[in-house]
């Protein structure tokens, strides 16, 4: 396999990591805000730290994304 096709098929995974990462964000999320007054705090604090770890997890999805994509501008 050729090393072009390789980093495709890393940024095709990438994109599929990417986006279960971010429904599973944005959801969460949504379930924050519908419930943040009648959940218990604790289930409230654990979603909090889920949602930054999700978003942290996001960030850095993107990253190596785009470090492949400089990677096919070098090719």
């Amino acid at each position: 396999m050729l090393r072009i096709d390789r980093i495709k098929e890393e940024l095709g995974w990438l994109k599929v990591v990417l986006g279960i990462l971010s429904v599973l964000d944005a959801s969460l999320v949504a379930w924050l805000a519908q419930n943040f007054q009648s959940a218990q705090p604790v289930l409230l604090l654990t979603g909090l730290v889920v949602v930054a770890l999700l978003t942290t997890g996001i960030v850095w999805v993107n990253r190596l994304a785009y470090l492949r994509l400089e990677q096919l501008e070098v090719l």
